[in-house]
């Protein structure tokens, strides 16, 4: 049975009893604790904890996940996976035990024909918590599984909680038994590799307590018994197509079996090999669904997870081809089309996952060579003076420097019998984080813990907000927040954060900054709201100052906010609309929305992109977004489901959470997006709209900068004025600026071409004389000298085959050469055929003069260069050479 088939198969059997069926949510998590969907169950945890109320009681799901604590073990085991799919039914407060319990067996055990799975009962072991008595006889009575088939297992395996004080309970697991030849006899409790979980039956009924791991107390019962399941979709395709693990099934053996293809491997014939092989399809099918719920690679949060696991891909399948050939875009292609069943937007978004995956294996191509080349120097560095630890140093610059994640340094010096010092390295990247910026939680969620405001949901509702179409209201104080603890009133001088039934400020989403404003107590206090954040769907904290006066719970205040700020946002806004539109029209829909930040007068606008614009169609973009706003398009705004919006051609960004109405903000037919931001009411009240420049902010992700309205003036009147300044020192009218420019860059660069074929020329003079000094050493005649003053990398190589060409080729020549070009010792070394057969390496030789340097290199027999960071060890480098090649 196909793995598509498979979950239309769960979801309609859930569906026919009841269940609405509810769509995966995105990988990136809603919950903040969260950083990726690491669990079924999690889309749902709000109704678990009270949070919200769902429309439905009883739901089902196929539900994306993302789990990366057990990567190391991906490839090795028959069950780890980056990603995965949870199939899950779910009851809140609905049905408990007596119903859960034979609707899992009946889907498991009923035959195919009839919509099952067809699982032969004679196969299937239950294990149930040690007291749970009411379960294990709905599975002996009701169900009818066999008492010795039932086992009571403890609070590790068959009991769960959220980790924190909340919901727990007994849980009741289904294991399948693969048979003999994959363990003993017994049942779970015996062999958990021959008896293979499918399918987590979790029975919350009770409230725990404070307390670590799984010791804590149960506070008592829920008001209200709910059901969370969980069956994995790749254990059960599993087992239901007869393969050994979830590798081989039908969606990631695809993959697997093309990777074999293009490195020329044979699955199954080499461990090692099978290993990379199960990693790369894993891996390939978890980037692919990344970067379809809009995860691009970064060295942060969900972006570092994507980036990850992508140069892992990349590294296993150049180590299993042992060519440095690009093999990500067919992998992914593939990844797509086996995917496509259960996720058909996939194929709508494929041109930017592939855009997104190629060009980070391009990039760290790049990274590959050089930082392999840094690493191949530190090991040998550390190897040489007797350790086997990797300096946590060394693995920090490989980050910092090259973009190697920890990983991946921590794999290669695993390969080579060494250990890393990570807690170096952490401390290292904890020192770069808390000197490079805040931290952005701390202005996001402020000083309260998430329950905090759960709380004040609860009983506050949905805040109204009311700015679409009034900048002030009359509304009530429902939560008072001081230091992270809600308080009943806050005083002159607190920094306070205020939750209202109602509101004008918008609150910062979307890339549109929030607004700023007043909250004022009739004759009896102000609060200057500086900030406005969302810490939960539908709940707006207001964040601000006391400047006078208290303000306390229950008041009435007047809100109010700085209208001249935001139409200047709007109008940011609204220009950032027009120049998605035009980027789109001159580069393709492929020139996705990656992030943007809408402030006063200003605006950031950041796109999927490979290459960069260019000045040419810079200028086109700008041009084509100044005709369309002079054209005094109307800004219309409406209301609509998601489905009539995206049907009419609404233009949804990639990787954005939508519910079921959507607010479609259009520009004639010129630009239509689901957008919740506010806008001007016509494109000509933007004035003009100025583009600053474009840049690379990360892996095919281009940003552009723009300035609007009255900003955009001003703007223009400094370069007007600087295009004068230099129009009057140069001589030249304005529209020859340009030519002029170009000519005197011309002639500079000209000017230090020739200064400096003269100084290579001069330090070339002085072969003659250098070996001219050639000293016999063994066999060999040897020359072991720095270079001229003035002598960089390339003129040192000159000039050491230079002199190695001038000694001949009758018998043994060794040339050695060093200069210290920016503070920094370099050594070239070349070695002449008759060196070469004595047994003398030019690369041999260049490994002993750099460890001297402080430093490492390498190269062929013939010629060698190596560095080093302590100048001060120039000699003893040379003299270390010349000891070599006497003793040779």
């Amino acid at each position: 049975m196909e793995t598509a088939e498979i979950a239309r198969r769960f979801l309609s059997f859930f569906e026919k009893n009841g269940h609405t069926v509810v769509p995966s949510a995105s990988l990136i998590a809603e919950d903040p604790t969260l950083l990726l969907v690491p669990a079924g169950m999690v889309p749902f945890k709000p109704y678990f904890l009270g949070q919200r109320t769902p429309s439905y009681s009883t739901a089902t799901s196929v539900q994306k996940c993302i789990r990366t604590k057990d990567i190391e073990e991906v490839g090795k085991t028959s069950r780890h996976a980056t990603f995965f799919q949870m199939l899950g039914n779910f009851s809140f407060g609905d049905y408990f035990k007596e119903k859960a319990i034979p609707l899992a067996w009946e889907l498991v055990t009923s035959p195919v024909d009839q919509g099952g799975f067809g699982i032969d009962p004679e196969k299937l072991w239950v294990t149930v918590y040690l007291d749970d008595d009411e379960a294990a006889r709905i599975w002996r009575d009701e169900v009818g599984v066999r008492p010795e088939r039932i086992q009571r297992m403890g609070m590790d395996e068959n009991y769960w909680d959220m980790g924190v004080p909340g919901p727990c309970g007994p849980c009741s697991e289904i294991f399948y038994d693969r048979g003999p030849e994959y363990g003993v006899e017994g049942g779970p409790e015996a062999d958990e590799n021959r008896y293979i979980e499918i399918w987590n039956l979790v029975f919350m009924q009770y409230e725990r307590g404070e307390g670590s791991g799984k010791d804590y107390p149960i506070l008592g019962d829920l008001p209200k018994k709910n059901i969370d399941t969980g069956l994995g979709l790749e254990r059960l395709a599993a087992v239901l197509q007869g393969v050994d693990n979830i590798y081989e099934t039908d969606i990631m053996g695809r993959v697997l079996n093309r990777a074999a293809e293009l490195t020329g491997t044979s699955y199954g014939d080499d461990n090692e090999q099978d290993v990379m092989l199960r990693v790369v399809a894993d891996h390939v099918r978890s980037a692919v669904m990344l970067v379809g719920d809009g995860v691009k690679p970064g060295n942060e949060k969900a972006g570092y997870v994507l980036r990850r696991i992508l140069r892992r891909s990349i590294r296993n399948l150049r180590l299993l081809s042992g060519t440095e050939s690009f093999f990500l875009h067919e992998l992914t292609e593939v990844s797509i089309d086996a995917m496509k069943d259960i996720y058909p937007d996939l194929l709508d978004k494929a041109e930017v996952i592939h855009g997104v995956i190629d060009n980070e294996e391009r990039n760290f191509a790049d990274t590959l060579r050089a930082g392999t080349t840094l690493f191949g120097r530190a090991a040998e560095r550390t190897r040489a003076a007797g350790g086997t630890v990797f300096s946590g140093a060394d693995a920090f610059q490989l980050h910092d420097t090259y973009g190697f994640p920890i990983d991946l340094t921590l794999e290669m010096a695993a390969e080579q019998g060494l250990s890393v010092d990570e807690g170096s390295f952490r401390e290292l990247m904890q020192r770069q984080k808390d000197t490079a910026k805040a931290d952005a939680k701390a202005k996001k969620l402020g000083n309260a813990d998430i329950s905090l405001y759960a709380q004040m949901h609860e009983k506050a509702g949905n805040t109204d907000f009311l700015g679409y179409t009034d900048s002030e209201s009359e509304s009530h104080v429902k939560g008072i927040v001081v230091d992270g603890v809600g308080v009943p009133a806050a005083r002159t001088g607190d920094r306070v954060e205020i939750v209202l039934d109602r509101t004008p400020f918008y609150a910062e989403s979307g890339g549109q900054l929030a607004d700023t404003g007043t909250l004022s107590v009739d004759g009896r206090g102000t609060v200057e709201v500086e900030d406005v954040q969302k810490p939960l769907p539908g709940l707006f904290v207001h964040r601000g100052t006391v400047r006078s006066g208290e303000i306390v719970l229950d008041d009435t205040v007047h809100a109010e906010i700085d209208t001249g700020r935001r139409h200047a946002i709007e109008r940011s806004h609204s220009a950032t609309h027009l120049i998605h539109s035009a980027l789109r029209n001159a580069l393709g829909p492929s020139a996705g929305q990656a992030g943007s930040e809408n402030r006063p007068g200003q605006l950031r606008f950041d796109f999927t992109a490979d290459n960069a614009l260019g000045g040419e169609r810079l200028a086109e973009v700008e041009e084509e977004v100044n005709t369309v706003l002079a054209g005094d398009i109307e800004v219309r705004t409406e209301e609509r489901s998601l489905d009539e919006a995206l049907k009419m051609g609404a233009l949804a960004m990639f990787g954005e959470k939508y519910g079921d109405r959507v607010r479609v903000v259009e520009m004639s037919d010129y630009s239509v997006e689901l957008c919740g931001g506010t806008h001007v009411g016509s494109t000509s009240r933007l004035g003009i709209v100025k583009l600053l420049g474009e840049s690379s902010i990360g892996s095919g992700v281009r940003r552009v900068e723009a300035a609007v309205g009255v900003d955009a003036f001003k703007r223009l009147s400094k370069e007007s004025a600087l295009v004068g300044q230099l129009s009057e020192q140069l001589k030249t009218p304005r529209e020859e600026l340009p030519e002029r420019i170009d000519s005197m860059v011309s002639r500079l660069r000209t000017a230090e071409k020739e200064i400096e074929k003269l100084r290579a020329a001069q330090v070339l003079q002085a072969a003659g004389e250098i070996a001219a000094g050639a000293r016999r050493h063994g066999s060999a005649l040897v020359v072991a000298t720095g270079a001229p003053d003035g002598a960089g990398g390339d003129d040192l190589r000159k000039l050491v085959l230079d002199v190695r060409g001038r000694l001949g080729e009758d018998e043994p020549v060794v040339v050695a050469m060093t200069a210290v070009p920016k503070d920094r010792p370099v050594v070239v070394i070349a070695a002449n055929k008759a060196a070469q057969k004595a047994g003398i390496k030019a690369g041999e030789l260049v490994g002993i003069a750099a460890r001297a340097l402080g430093g490492g290199g390498g190269g062929k027999p013939d010629i060698a260069q190596g560095g080093g960071s302590d100048a001060s060890k120039v000699d003893e480098a040379l003299r270390a050479v010349e000891a070599r090649v006497a003793s040779a």
